[in-house]
């Protein structure tokens, strides 16, 4: 007895399993698995084959009793070959895996085997190895293929995953069915109102067709919908700066525009008063003096304004925030409105040349516009002494006030560091 018990635990059970799992054998052939043995195996196949000669799981069959009948021709007296077959079901994925195991646990306790040869028909059966493996040891993998078989199946494989992608993933889905769908709904639209409404509205599908793949081509093509899209999110998220900072925003803009208007009047005085111009290039040398103060005379008013406003709107947040630089915008503020003296003297001065010239009279710079023009450059300059002076003065008088900010910004640079 303790050698019998001896001699069976030295012996190797080997078992030759075939996987067919989508269930193939029992929905076309009906035979109910597992099968074990070599004439269950057998007829099983034939049954199958039988029913669809072109079922590439009948060749696994098959070549799991050729495997048999070869290693039992072979084998030594310590080896026991089995063959059997298990099914999964048609729906595949975690029922079928479910079903198999249980097949299998079942053939164990029948056959108690200390390893596995598994044959397989393809891609898809490989995926019960990991299922075998955790319960006995596989030896070997033959994998039977049949003719163009495996990389149909691959394909068929390959190309189900990617419509499945298309179908659930949004954004492929926008591409794939969205405008498609689209481009359909309209067509459905048309052919009702050709129809029932209007006869011919069904030519108007290829103005359709052009516009809106045009206009999905050109978004995509310009990133307009990532625009739109980060335009939305700004506007949801924007922040409005403090008062003083808008205000100062605001000035620039109106600055800006004035600045803008009045070069287009200068070019209007320019138009208005110098014409008619003259055709040669030695004319127009002579006469550019008289275009140069047209210009001055028509953008001195708007440009100083522009400009001083947006010096105001600086001041306005420079105040707010008891900056020192303050009082240097206001001199410049002083500075820029006596400038549009300085620019109309100089407009005069240009012109009164030009009108000398062309009369051919000598320059009296004792009269006319030129002690004005004088003037106003010598008082600009004593503004402008005036000014760094009036800054000094008022900065010393209201040290406190400016110190605040500075103190403010050493704070902020501490937290900083």
């Amino acid at each position: 007895m303790a050698k019998k018990e001896t001699r069976e635990a030295t012996q190797k059970r080997i078992l030759i399993l075939c996987v067919d799992r989508d269930g193939d054998l029992e929905v076309k052939a009906g035979v109910k698995t597992p099968l074990l043995g070599r004439t269950a195996n057998l007829d099983g196949a034939v049954s199958l084959a039988l029913k669809d000669p072109e079922e590439p799981d009948a060749n696994a069959m098959f070549e799991a009793v050729r495997l048999y009948d070869r290693l039992q021709n072979e084998k030594t007296p310590s080896e026991i070959f089995e063959v059997a077959t298990i099914s999964g079901n048609e729906l595949s994925g975690v029922s079928a895996d479910r079903k198999l195991v249980a097949e299998l646990n079942n053939l164990l306790d029948t056959f108690n085997a200390n390893e596995v040869i598994l044959v397989s028909d393809g891609y898809s059966d490989e995926a019960v190895l990991p299922l075998v493996e955790s319960r006995v040891p596989v030896s070997s993998v033959r994998r039977i293929v049949i003719k163009h078989s495996e990389s149909i199946e691959e394909t068929a494989a390959l190309f189900s995953k990617y419509i499945k992608l298309l179908v659930e993933n949004p954004r492929y889905a926008r591409l794939a069915l969205g405008l498609p769908g689209l481009l359909v709904f309209i067509f459905g639209i048309l052919w009702a109102i050709n129809n029932f409404v209007y006869p011919g509205a069904i030519y108007y599908y290829g103005i359709a067709i052009v516009i809106v793949l045009g206009g999905y081509l050109l978004m995509k093509g310009f990133g307009v919908d990532r625009s739109a899209k980060d335009l939305y999110k700004w506007a949801k998220e924007y922040q409005p700066p403090p008062l003083p900072v808008q205000i100062s925003n605001y000035t620039v803009y109106a600055g800006i525009l004035c600045v803008a208007v009045s070069i287009y009047l200068g070019i209007v005085y320019v138009s208005t008063n110098a014409a008619p111009f003259p055709t040669g290039l030695s004319a127009w040398v002579s006469f550019s003096p008289k275009i140069a103060g047209c210009f001055i005379k028509g953008i001195e008013d708007l440009l100083i304004t522009g400009i001083i406003v947006i010096l105001f709107g600086r001041c306005v947040r420079l105040y707010f925030e008891k900056d020192a630089k303050l009082l240097r915008n206001i001199a410049l503020i002083i500075t820029v409105g006596w400038a549009w003296l300085i620019l109309d003297n100089t407009a005069a001065v240009i012109l009164d040349i030009y009108k000398s010239t062309i009369s051919k009279t000598p320059i009296n710079v004792l009269s006319g516009p030129y002690p004005n023009f004088i003037f106003t450059i010598i008082v600009g300059i004593l503004i402008g002494v005036a000014s760094i002076l009036l800054i000094f003065i008022v900065n010393r008088s209201n040290k406190d006030f400016f110190q605040k900010q500075d103190k403010t910004q050493e704070k902020t640079s501490e937290d900083f560091s």
